[in-house]
């Protein structure tokens, strides 16, 4: 039987790097995101590389579409043998000047949307009965709160309390819950970050990027390919017995 892992956020960036190295492991994709013509562009890239996968619109803030994108997507491509909860937005300002729209509206996605996921991606596993993996987005401004990320830094830090207490209560059906923390990751999202930044900063693109640089160990930023190599680990058979971790991937810029 097909195995099937759902992707959302899988459009671009780090969704669209874990589709595509999921795909190469086996699986059928399912291309889940909000925007729809990039989600459909993703999965065309891999029906034509040979994969299977298809494109499904989702936007995660509302609970009834993520239990239906699960419904649909096994329908179509397989029994749902991974849920990667990748999608999340992000804004830059300071705390005081945040405002309500933006806070909330990140919040209905990152930390509900990731909520609804875990909770629609469960229904199914233990419909099925033998388990299976569930992957959540947290962030290093998870570990580490950055400053002009508060509401980001917040749904971070309660991402990574979602992945513990549902790992906690979905073992005892052989599925595991785990998250990946990745640091500086240059994708479109990124780039706006970077941008707005250097705005209230007062400093170029430029100045911004190298500062950040000079805290990588490694003295690059991450690719969503080295992201997706994280993930797809979590859901092999080699991390069966790994749940409840988040785990950095940030080239050596933060230690626990």
């Amino acid at each position: 039987m097909t195995k099937l892992a759902i992707v959302t956020g899988a459009g671009q960036g780090i969704g669209e790097g874990i589709a595509h190295r999921l795909a190469k492991d086996g699986y059928a994709v399912a291309v889940a995101d909000i925007n729809q013509r990039t989600a459909k562009k993703v999965a065309k890239d891999l029906k034509d590389a040979g994969f299977k996968a298809k494109a499904y619109y989702v936007d995660v803030a509302h609970r009834d579409e993520v239990f239906d994108l699960v419904k649909t997507a096994v329908k179509d491509l397989g029994e749902l043998a991974a849920f990667i909860n990748n999608a999340g937005v992000a804004f830059i300002d300071s705390f005081v000047n945040s405002r309500p729209n933006d806070v909330e509206r990140l919040l209905d996605v990152n930390l509900k949307g990731t909520y609804w996921g875990v909770q629609a991606a469960a229904e199914q596993f233990i419909k099925q009965g033998h388990g299976g993996r569930i992957v959540n987005a947290a962030s290093l401004a998870g570990v580490e709160a950055s400053a002009l990320q508060s509401a980001y830094s917040a749904s971070k830090f309660g991402i990574r309390g979602i992945t513990q207490s549902a790992s906690k209560e979905l073992a005892k059906y052989q599925i595991t819950v785990n998250a990946y923390d990745p640091g500086i990751v240059r994708t479109p999202l990124r780039d706006g970050i970077d941008k707005r930044s250097a705005e209230i900063n007062g400093i170029t693109v430029e100045q911004q990027r190298a500062n950040c640089l000079s805290e990588i160990s490694l003295g690059r930023e991450a690719t969503p390919a080295d992201v997706a190599e994280v993930v797809s680990w979590f859901v092999s058979k080699h991390a069966a017995y790994i749940t409840g971790q988040s785990l950095l991937v940030d080239g050596g810029m933060r230690y626990q």
